[in-house]
């Protein structure tokens, strides 16, 4: 079987070669993305073909460059169920009212002074409770868009906080995949990776904490708020459907599921199945066909401009017109194209070659802290996958940190410094992407304003320099 992987597989390219194809194939992406204004997915093909020659002209076999594709694809199939399930959930949620409900409720409790900070730990609470930042998003991150929208606060804000939460209680979560991923790559115990963590992203959150209540507090960030507007909106939104706090079983449900460990895709099946059995009884004339019409296209919102005029009543429709099946398609067909095109560059060996001459010139601390950042969040940008953006620079950068003499836990924590948390951030990521979709909001328009996510990475190269709350393996010996 050696021989034969021998003979399928060219030779490895050389940095030189590496470090051209990765700046052109960046080049390519970025210029069709931010200049050109076009969506990620056919520049990502473009470099798949790309990449795909270049590795034949290395003298790998066909084979090699297909395995390297469908093996990255096939690691993250269950994501792509989720997704599904997530558009499908949103779909009939929307159509039961389940969310309408949430929006009324929240319109009713939040004012523009407190709904940032309340919108943080919200999700921080849940995301910490399910150990999903995806779920978070889901449920009551969807509703939080309608409420901000309804209260006059500009949605990049919005979207920077549920994201800021979302990833806090998601990246200091047991319960999270990437939690327990990063300390199984870097060989260390998962609550030694999570206390770890409480320094760099305790310190990120406070920073956040200040920087939203900054906006609330010092800034006029909803100009338009008018108390009679948002009863408006409320009077609105019951006249589309009916409000009942039955209503909010489903994601009651779906966040105690994820509490009592069960899996994503049965606690989805929960939410799909209690929401659409509160639309059958709780919402007038709801049918099956109109269900599974809601499931497979979503929810378009049926507010009457004679009603409730053109202004809210267009409002409360672009708020509840969204979910199903087929909104999700766009962004699984972009994570396919950008998951497969990572599994190409790292079966040709690219990363490999790059990330392994990094790691023979760093030694200090605070360069190997560095260093590792900037790797995950390279990763991160060319391959569209966080669960790669961890694995791969741990797996190359675990000796490194060894021969400096430093706990294990500091790479798993720096992988989850950098790697969990720029993937929201970035369009053609699959995180980056379902969180535009889900949400609703540009990527671009959220990103600024995610602050734990990108405060996060710096925070930790600052700590590594100045070598604050640094864990030697001699040390965890004692």
């Amino acid at each position: 079987m050696s021989n034969e992987s021998e003979n399928t597989r060219g030779r490895l390219p050389s940095l030189a070669e590496s470090i051209m194809v990765i700046l052109g194939v960046a080049a390519i992406i970025m210029i069709s993305v931010v200049y050109m204004g076009q969506d990620a997915h056919i520049p990502m093909f473009i470099c798949v073909l790309i990449t795909s020659v270049l590795g034949l002209r290395l003298g790998n076999k066909w084979q090699v460059i297909e395995d390297g594709y469908i093996s990255a694809v096939n690691a993250t199939t269950s994501a792509f169920l989720i997704l599904m399930m997530v558009g499908v959930l949103v779909g009939v949620w929307m159509l039961a009212g389940v969310i309408t409900t949430m929006i009324d409720y929240g319109l009713a409790i939040l004012s523009p002074k407190t709904f940032l900070i309340a919108t943080l730990f919200i999700c921080s609470i849940v995301s910490l409770s399910t150990g999903s930042s995806w779920a978070t998003a889901a449920s009551i991150g969807v509703a939080l868009v309608g409420v901000g929208a309804g209260l006059g606060i500009p949605m990049g804000y919005t979207g920077g906080a549920i994201i800021s939460g979302a990833y806090f209680g998601d990246k200091l979560s047991p319960l999270s995949d990437t939690t327990n991923l990063a300390p199984a790559v870097a060989g260390a115990k998962l609550y030694d990776h999570i206390q770890a963590m409480l320094s760099t992203t305790g310190t990120s959150y406070v920073i956040a904490i200040a920087v939203f209540a900054f906006l609330s507090f010092t800034t006029d960030i909803s100009g338009d708020y008018d108390p009679s507007r948002v009863n408006a909106i409320r009077a609105a939104l019951e006249s589309a459907q009916n409000i009942n706090p039955l209503l909010l079983l489903p994601p009651a449900l779906v966040i105690g599921s994820a509490v009592l460990k069960v899996p994503a895709v049965p606690g989805m099946m929960i939410g799909i199945v209690t929401g659409a059995l509160c639309g059958f009884f709780l919402q007038d004339g709801v049918g099956l066909a109109a269900m599974m019409e809601a499931a497979q296209y979503g929810y378009e919102g049926a507010v009457d401009a004679a009603v409730s005029g053109e202004e809210i009543a267009e409002l409360v429709n672009s708020l509840l017109t969204r979910g199903g099946l087929q909104s999700m398609m766009w962004t699984i067909s972009l994570s396919w194209f950008a998951i497969g095109f990572g599994g190409i560059l790292e079966a040709i060996g690219y990363l490999h070659v790059i990330l392994e001459a990094a790691v023979k010139m760093l030694h200090k601390t605070g360069n190997l802290i560095a260093a590792v950042v900037v790797a995950c969040i390279g990763v991160n940008l060319l391959v569209g996958d966080q669960y790669i953006a961890i694995v791969l620079p741990g797996r190359l950068f675990k000796p490194a940190f060894e021969k400096a003499g430093l706990a294990q836990r500091m790479l798993s924590r720096t992988l989850e410094d950098a790697g969990t948390l720029t993937s929201p951030l970035i369009p053609w990521n699959a995180c980056g992407a379902y969180m535009a979709g889900t949400l609703g909001i540009a990527t671009a328009t959220f990103a600024p304003w995610a602050v734990l996510n990108w405060v996060n990475p710096i925070v930790a190269i600052v700590f590594g320099y100045l070598g604050i709350k640094i864990f030697y393996a001699k040390d965890e010996k004692k």
